[in-house]
C-alpha cells in the first residue's frame, strides 16, 4: 500500500477538510451552499401555504440542482481562467 493511504488514515476530519479546502477552495463555497440552501428550504417550508408538499419538493430540487450547475460552470471558468491565460504571462516571464 501506499504511503498516502496511511497518512490519509492518521488525519483527523477538521485537518481532512482544511487540507482539501487548500487543494480546491470550491469545497468551502460548496459547503456554504448546502448550508445555505437547506435552511432556505425549512424556513420556506414553513411557509409554503397551500402547496403541496411534492410540488415544494421539486421546485426545492429544481433550485438546487440550478445553484450546482452555476458553481460547476464558475469552477470550471476559474480553472480554466488560471491554467490557460494567467499562466502563459508567468510562463513568459522565467
Amino acid at each position: 500500500m501506499s504511503q498516502s493511504y496511511f497518512e490519509d488514515l492518521e488525519e483527523s476530519q477538521s485537518q481532512k477538510l482544511a487540507r482539501k479546502a487548500k487543494e480546491s477552495p470550491f469545497v468551502i463555497a460548496g459547503l456554504g451552499g448546502l448550508a445555505s440552501a437547506l435552511g432556505y428550504g425549512a424556513y420556506m417550508y414553513k411557509n409554503r401555504g397551500q402547496m403541496s408538499t411534492s410540488v415544494y419538493l421539486m421546485q426545492l430540487r429544481v433550485t438546487a440542482q440550478s445553484a450546482v450547475v452555476i458553481a460547476l460552470l464558475g469552477g470550471v471558468t476559474y480553472s480554466l481562467i488560471t491554467q490557460y491565460v494567467l499562466s502563459p504571462k508567468e510562463k513568459d516571464k522565467k
